[in-house]
């Protein structure tokens, strides 16, 4: 039985389904650079003081040693995450001898890529992997777009949440599988409704000319009086096709509409053969140059602003456990860094995305054909780059009839829905913090110039300010402002006992192979 948003909402005020609105489970990933003073890339590696990066559970790198990722346990209160990122950002800062973080998406000068280091897991299979798999990144897209940093908010409703949806909807259905099919419910909503976080979020319409080095572009930049360039009305340059994409996916067409065809969707991606990437080679000369030349060399070159996740055991591949056990949550990829906390996120993006996924989650959810994603994937480019268009007019296809609508017109109906869920949530955690966030995040929906991205431009082209100097400015401001604070989730002695622990990890792991690296790629493929 589907019901109207309405309908949802109405049943979760009955007392005996609040609770589960109380239970959210949130969890978060920050990338960001380390740098030094100067605003340059810093090129030392990763520290042994912040321990080892293949199995430390809170601090390890991404594509470079120089690209940071924090990751927070999962929590149950939008307070305790941002402390966590907090506290794992505090110690991170204590050990890094002055360098800093930077604050943005894109990248800070880079005058050689060749001065990006690849990231170094050790000398295990499974670290040498790790490497290989970022020496193909490197050779298939440059390692400039690999060094662009964002947020990933990971996010899951308790599994009481679900059995009062089993109730509401009088479903009798096996609860893992219903589980896995209102979480795509969501991602099919999401899809057709994330244009909003990047014109919300989006902070990043204006790069430092060194990103491009005379590479070629479409898009029509300008460029600041101090030259930095930029997108006028552009949000999230860092989701754009400047950005973290990949133009081979294009046409893979791997659909939301159930976990057996995303998951079938992933797997032809990964034996598809790439005749563009097939010209890089595989082992050259003795080095391996990429894992294989296929459109993905694994799963997570998939690119997508969001993805259906299952917590993957010892030696498990990402579809494997959503085969296995189903969807647990889901990881929303859309979120440039903040450059206006010290954590990249703030409490009331997290209470937002509360909100917003609530509602794709109640909101009625038709499946998604080739064509409507497509429209999805064009109303998603056209508000990176062009969001705080005034002209802009994006293709609803949420209803009976696609429509074209403005921003302000659009985002007011998705707003105006998501009010009733704001309440809800304020209810059921005894609060109007919900609201009160909805209301200021609504306001930017009428008036771009409350964005964040309108405000970056408004520093660096009306103002004439250097990108790099503000970046730094805040950077230093945030260093200090954390290693002032006071630990609130974890203590110095955890963080120093997680990294002795880790090493210990990485040596074990590394004493037990038992196989030669070539031999051992061939299993994990086969």
């Amino acid at each position: 039985m589907t019901l109207s948003l309405n309908e949802y909402i109405s049943a979760f005020t009955e007392k005996k389904h609040q609770t589960s609105l109380s239970q959210f489970g949130r969890g978060i990933e920050r990338e960001a650079l380390r740098v030094l003073p100067e605003g340059r890339l810093s090129e030392r590696g990763h520290s042994k003081l912040l321990g080892s990066a293949l199995t430390h559970p809170n601090i390890t790198t991404d594509y470079s040693e120089t690209l940071m990722e924090f990751i927070t346990p999962v929590s149950h209160k939008p307070e305790t995450v941002i402390a966590q990122l907090e506290d794992v950002q505090k110690f991170t800062l204590s050990q890094l001898d002055g360098e800093l973080l930077w604050p943005m998406s894109m990248p800070c000068f880079v005058d050689d890529d060749d001065k990006i280091p690849l990231a170094q897991f050790g000398k295990s299979n499974i670290g040498r992997m790790k490497t290989v798999y970022r020496q193909g990144l490197k050779n298939r897209y440059g390692s400039m777009m690999q060094v662009i940093s964002g947020i990933h908010f990971n996010f899951s409703f308790p599994k009481s949440f679900f059995q009062s949806l089993q109730e509401i909807e009088q479903n009798t259905d096996a609860l893992d599988d219903y589980i896995s099919d209102k979480y795509f419910a969501l991602l099919r909503n999401y899809k057709r409704f994330c244009w909003l976080i990047p014109y919300l979020y989006g902070s990043s319409p204006a790069i430092c000319g060194s990103f491009l080095k005379n590479k070629p572009t479409a898009l029509p930049f300008k460029k600041t009086g101090k030259g930095y360039l930029y997108l006028e009305h552009a949000t999230s340059l860092r989701m754009s096709d400047l950005g973290y994409t990949n133009s081979e996916q294009s046409s893979l067409q791997i659909c939301y509409n159930n976990l057996s065809g995303y998951l079938d969707g992933v797997k032809n991606a990964i034996n598809l053969p790439s005749k563009k990437f097939e010209k890089i080679g595989i082992k050259v000369d003795g080095k391996y140059q990429q894992l294989n030349s296929n459109v993905l060399q694994i799963e997570n070159e998939l690119y997508a602003p969001v993805r259906p996740k299952c917590v993957a055991k010892a030696g498990e591949k990402p579809s494997e456990a959503l085969r296995n056990r189903g969807v647990e949550y889901i990881e929303v990829r859309a979120l440039d860094v903040n450059p206006l906390s010290a954590t990249g996120i703030t409490v009331e993006q997290v209470r937002f995305l509360d909100t917003f996924l609530t509602f794709c989650m109640l909101e009625p959810s038709p499946i998604l054909d080739c064509n409507a994603q497509a429209t999805s994937e064009e109303n998603m480019g056209a508000v990176v780059v062009r969001g705080r268009d005034p002209t802009l007019l994006l293709r609803d296809i949420s209803g009976e009839n696609s429509e074209d609508k403005s921003v302000p017109q659009w985002g007011g109906e998705i707003f105006a829905k998501m009010a009733d869920i704001a309440t809800l949530l304020d209810k059921a955690n005894d609060s109007e913090l919900y609201s009160q966030v909805l209301a200021t995040e609504a306001a930017k929906v009428n008036d771009a110039s409350l964005t964040p991205s309108a405000q970056v431009l408004t520093a660096v082209v009306k103002e004439n300010k250097s990108l790099t100097t503000l970046a730094l400015n805040r950077a230093v401001d945030y260093r200090e402002q954390l290693l002032a604070s006071n630990y609130q989730e974890f203590n110095e002695a955890y963080f120093k006992t997680t990294v002795a622990e880790s090493l210990q990890k990485q040596s074990a792991i590394e004493e037990s192979d038992t196989v030669d690296f070539d031999t051992f790629l061939q299993e994990y493929f086969s």
